[in-house]
């Protein structure tokens, strides 16, 4: 009996275990903690340089049959493949999405930590990027369509892929966070770059930020991505705004109408005390959530209003 009682104590502790890290069958799995931070990921990005957060980027992961479309991040402009994505990587893992991150646009040969600033060469280049990203993506997981989500140029950057690269068949939902659709015109791109184009300069020939001569209205790349409309049919469109949108001016940018594949959203409404701007919708809660619904429309959760800092998105 004495032997007895220890293989079965043995066997609820080896359950236990199990239940803890997580395994198949529906077995339980320990979360990752979640915190609404902008800024959140940039620890993991000093600790582990040019590393991906933890729950991001395993390619032995198999979508399940609730969320069958793995989720690829797509950064801003600056950001990177961890520190833009400090909020979604573990809420979204939580959910049971395989979720993937890439860095693109870095500078040719760039040493850390300036091989952690992506999205500041053309666009043209960083969307072939993301297309050979997705294609590894969906090779490992064995799944057919991913879903999108971006923040700022990386709401630009898969429309590209989508356009004119062959993504087209490969997007089921586009999460938009801070889009800007028909360009911006703030640091004075707009008035700035066609004074540069009549000297017979190019976005490529822009200091630093290449890509950012690119969001102006009039340049080649944003005429080109307007051409005949930036929506396409067989995706789901949702655009997540904030009226306090510092960086694309007009907020409305973003908010482009389309048919019934277009799900406009700004933040504020329906909840004034929502401070977020550009950088800080990336780590609203209120904002999450949206993209939660976004992702999985047959399941809604209630949406927050919290009282929601600048810059961060933490709630105050």
């Amino acid at each position: 009996m004495g032997l007895r009682r220890m293989v079965v104590g043995v066997s609820v502790i080896a359950g236990a275990i199990v239940a803890l890290i997580g395994g198949g069958g529906g077995v339980a799995r320990a979360e990752l903690p979640v915190g609404y931070n902008f800024l959140g990921g940039i620890p993991d990005e000093l600790a582990h340089p040019g590393g991906s957060l933890p729950g991001s980027n395993d390619l032995s992961c198999r979508p399940s049959a609730a969320h069958p479309n793995p989720v690829v991040l797509v950064h801003g402009t600056g950001g990177s493949q961890q520190t833009n994505w400090g909020t979604y990587v573990p809420l979204l893992k939580n959910q049971g999405y395989c979720v993937f991150a890439l860095t693109y646009g870095v500078v040719d040969r760039a040493p850390w930590p300036v091989s952690a600033v992506g999205g500041m060469t053309p666009m043209e280049g960083s969307a072939a990027q993301l297309a050979a990203y997705v294609e590894k993506v969906l090779a490992a997981t064995g799944a057919h369509k991913v879903e999108i989500v971006g923040h700022s140029q990386g709401t630009l950057i898969p429309d590209y892929y989508a356009k004119f690269l062959g993504g087209h068949d490969k997007i089921d939902k586009y999460v938009s966070l801070a889009p800007l659709w028909q360009g911006t015109g703030v640091g004075g791109a707009a008035v700035l770059m066609p004074v540069l184009r009549q000297l017979g300069l190019s976005a490529a020939q822009f200091p630093l930020c290449q890509a950012c001569a690119q969001f102006d209205p009039s340049s080649v790349f944003m005429m080109k991505l307007r051409a005949g409309g930036v929506y396409l049919p067989g995706i789901t469109y949702t655009n997540v705004s904030t009226r306090n949108d510092e960086l694309v001016v007009p907020y409305t940018s973003g908010q482009l109408p389309g048919g019934p594949n277009v799900h406009n959203i700004v933040v504020q409404q329906g909840c004034p005390v929502d401070y977020t701007e550009h950088a800080g919708l990336a780590g609203s809660r209120r904002a999450a959530y949206f993209v939660l619904n976004a992702l999985d429309p047959a399941h809604p959760r209630p949406v927050p209003c919290d009282r929601a800092a600048p810059i961060t998105g933490s709630a105050f």
